[in-house]
């Protein structure tokens, strides 16, 4: 479902930052550098490193929010680039700073007004909304307003959001980072389920490395954009101790 071959970012410093440190101010930053991953229709992809590796700029350009300096990727056989449309309409994206939300209107409004931008009718968009809503365990607070959400149910109405349209590729950025255990442990048994189950091919970007294991089938290690080494998950702890053994630091 989702092809990367040598994929690249770099992002360019505006000539304002480039004038306010002229001396010590790189022209430009390279966030991704050659990365080449394929993940496969119901398999669940972590990407662990430490902050600044490029976990969400990688997600970011497969969501086609980012275009990449070079290289090329693909979901569903659609070109992230030259067919983003396309592209856009097999995934659902939630990210961990999510602020697309209208707080003065419910989570069910808010809902039902996404489920109009990807074309969906008036009743088709309340079921599908209503759904989502369900399955990310929302309903009670579904006619309250987003302003009154806590960060966490903010998190799980962005999780909601990006079910919403039952797309074929899920890209969850942190989404457990706001979650108390019980519905951190919730979204675990659905992005099981929705892989396992539903056939959904799953990538998410996460700093808990047994939150990694409990879920994912593989783990992509990035360290300064660098993809260093996939591993696949074979028992508890493999992955805590691989991560340490590559970014040299003791358990």
């Amino acid at each position: 479902m989702i092809d990367i071959c040598n994929l690249g970012k770099v992002f360019r410093r505006p000539a304002w930052a480039l004038a306010a440190r002229p001396r010590t101010g790189a022209r430009s930053v390279r966030a991704l550098r050659d990365v080449t991953l394929t993940v496969g229709r119901g398999e669940v992809l972590a990407l662990v490193g430490p902050n600044g590796a490029g976990k969400t700029t990688l997600l970011r350009i497969l969501a086609t929010l980012l275009l990449p300096t070079e290289g090329s990727a693909r979901i569903g056989g659609a070109d992230v680039v030259r067919e983003s449309g396309r592209a856009k309409r097999l995934l659902g994206l939630a990210a961990g700073d999510d602020q697309g939300f209208y707080w003065r209107l419910s989570g069910l409004e808010n809902l039902e007004f996404f489920a109009g931008l990807l074309g969906m009718h008036a009743a088709a968009g309340r079921r599908r909304a209503t759904e989502a809503l369900e399955r990310a365990d929302l309903l009670p607070m579904a006619r309250e307003p987003v302003g009154r959400y806590s960060t966490g149910l903010r998190q799980r109405l962005a999780i909601a959001r990006a079910l919403l349209g039952d797309p074929p590729v899920l890209l969850f950025d942190e989404p457990t980072r706001s979650l108390d255990p019980v519905a951190a442990a919730g979204f675990r048994t659905l992005a099981a389920a929705l892989a396992r189950e539903h056939h959904r091919t799953v990538v998410m970007a996460t700093h808990n490395l047994e939150e990694a294991e409990l879920l994912a089938d593989r783990a992509a290690i990035l360290t300064g954009g660098i993809v260093r080494e996939t591993v696949a998950m074979d028992g508890p702890g493999g992955l805590t101790r691989r991560y340490h053994t590559l970014l040299g630091r003791p358990q």
